[in-house]
This record gives structure tokens, C-alpha cells and sequence, in this order.
């Protein structure tokens, strides 16, 4: 007798063994408080480019917010509690921007793309929480002599170098300022998923959004400086499935640094008030 669907149960493929265990289901079915997971390290450069050609990568419903300034994030975690101690390693790019669907009207950081170095956070990101979540070797940070240097690679052809430098720490009074800003609502995503055997067509396609509020997520530490970021183009034999995402944000034309940040943090959340925009 063929198996059937438990309500309320959180599946994924293949469904033939049961609802599946990860970031928001624990083995005991329960989730994760995400009180003191994960401890991580950021690593961001910002850079102010041209307003046209930023516009052009956004997707139905969302236009810039204030300048056109890229943010790449290099952030390395450790002590997941959903992957029994385990940690990876995530690479993002995201530009301000501000979404109007029929209902919903936020704003935040649109994340353009986000490599990470481990299979199961992927697959459960983008088929639960919609993020645009790929694949790609991301080696620890080279740390030395004050600067940072961090890398990523696609089966051995690097294409990109995120470097910083001349950091200064900020005092607790500094981060909590900072902290005060906040980013608008949080981040946004635009998730799509195609239609098996009928190419060009969608099962599903919205905006989504990851709300701001985090309570349990504690910095621990916060420097500022300077930094560069350098993309290099690939060719289709160097990276066959990304090399037009690579040299589309490689011809993002850097016009001016924005400095750079390092941030230590720890705790998070399971994100499951990720939610659709409408």
C-alpha cells in the first residue's frame, strides 16, 4: 500500500522515507533555538556602481532603494545545531532595494545569490525559504598580519577575491548604534521554481521575505575598514552552470568603495518566518 502524507509534516525529496529532519525540524520533530548556534564570522565589502545596470538583474516588483551599492558577504559558521556541530560557509551579493506586490510594501537587501559549500543548507533553502542558493568551495579566510583574504572557487576555478584591511574595532556604544539603524524589514529573495516538462513556466514564482527581527543573534564583535573585491570572468568551460552569474556581477563596474566590515556574532534563528510577499 503506497505511503500517504502526514499533515503538517515537513517534507522534501525523496518523500519515501518520512517527513525529513533540518534547520527547522529537529530528529524529535521539534526545532532549534538558535540561542547560542551559529557562532559565525562575516566578512563584507560594499561598492557603489551604476544605477542601470542594477536595475537591470532586479526582478518583477522591486526597484533600487537610495543607491545602487553591492554588498558582498563572506560569513563562516560553526556549531550548527541542526547539523550536530557541523558548520559551513556562505557567499552572498545584495543590493537596497524596495518591493510593492498588491498587498506588501518593505524594503531591505535583495540577496542577488548565495553560494554556500555544503549540499543540505542549500537544497533546504531554496526549496523551503526560497533564497537563490548555489553551490561553490569556500575555504576558511586567510587571516594575516591584520588583513583578510577570502576566496571562492567552483571546482577549482577561483572567481572571487574579497580582501580587507586597516580595521579599527568599534566600542559597544558604536555597534549598538549601528545596530539601531537596522536594514529596512530584512532580506528579501524572489523564488522560482520551474514547471517539470513545460519549460519557461513556473510551479512557483513570488517575492519572499526574511523579517529583520533576530533577537537571539548577539554581535560579539564589529571592525571597520577597508576592502576590495575582485571578480573574475569565466568562461562557459570554466564554469558551465554559473559563469553568466559570475561576469553579470563582475560587469557590475565599481565606481567607489563603501569600506568594509567584520562582524562575530552568535546565535540566529531557523527562519521560519520566512514568508511570502504579495
Amino acid at each position: 500500500m503506497p505511503y500517504s502524507f502526514q499533515p503538517n509534516a515537513m517534507y522534501r525529496m525523496p518523500t519515501h522515507f518520512g517527513p525529513r529532519t533540518g534547520p527547522r525540524r529537529g530528529p524529535d520533530g521539534r526545532g532549534f533555538d538558535c540561542v547560542n548556534s551559529p557562532k559565525s564570522m562575516s566578512y563584507s565589502v560594499s561598492y557603489l556602481t551604476h544605477a542601470a545596470a542594477a536595475e537591470a538583474i532586479l526582478p518583477p516588483g522591486f526597484a533600487l532603494n537610495g543607491e545602487p551599492v553591492v554588498t558582498v558577504s563572506a560569513t563562516y559558521m560553526k556549531e550548527i545545531d541542526w547539523l550536530a556541530g557541523r558548520g559551513y560557509n556562505t557567499l552572498g551579493a545584495s543590493l537596497p532595494v524596495c518591493y510593492a506586490g498588491q498587498v506588501d510594501k518593505v524594503t531591505g537587501s535583495l540577496l542577488l545569490v548565495l553560494w554556500e559549500n555544503l549540499t543540505d543548507p542549500i537544497l533546504t533553502g531554496r526549496e523551503e525559504l526560497g533564497f537563490s542558493k548555489i553551490y561553490c568551495e569556500l575555504p576558511e579566510p586567510v587571516v594575516y598580519s591584520g588583513a583578510s583574504h577570502c576566496a571562492g572557487s567552483w571546482l577549482g576555478f577561483r572567481f572571487l577575491d574579497l580582501r580587507i584591511h586597516d580595521m579599527t574595532e568599534l566600542s559597544e556604544q558604536e555597534i549598538a548604534a549601528q545596530s539601531a539603524k537596522g536594514g529596512g524589514d530584512g532580506t528579501l529573495h524572489y523564488k522560482y521554481i520551474p514547471r517539470t516538462g513545460e519549460w519557461g513556466k513556473a510551479d512557483a514564482e513570488y517575492a519572499v521575505l526574511t523579517p529583520a527581527h533576530t533577537p537571539n543573534r548577539r554581535v560579539q564583535g564589529m571592525w571597520r575598514g577597508k576592502g576590495e573585491v575582485q571578480w573574475h570572468c569565466a568562461r562557459w568551460e570554466d564554469m558551465p552552470t554559473q559563469y553568466n552569474i559570475v561576469n553579470c556581477l563582475a560587469g557590475l563596474e565599481i565606481l567607489e568603495y563603501r569600506g568594509a566590515v567584520v562582524t562575530q556574532t552568535i546565535g540566529g534563528k531557523d527562519l521560519s518566518d520566512q514568508r511570502i510577499l504579495k
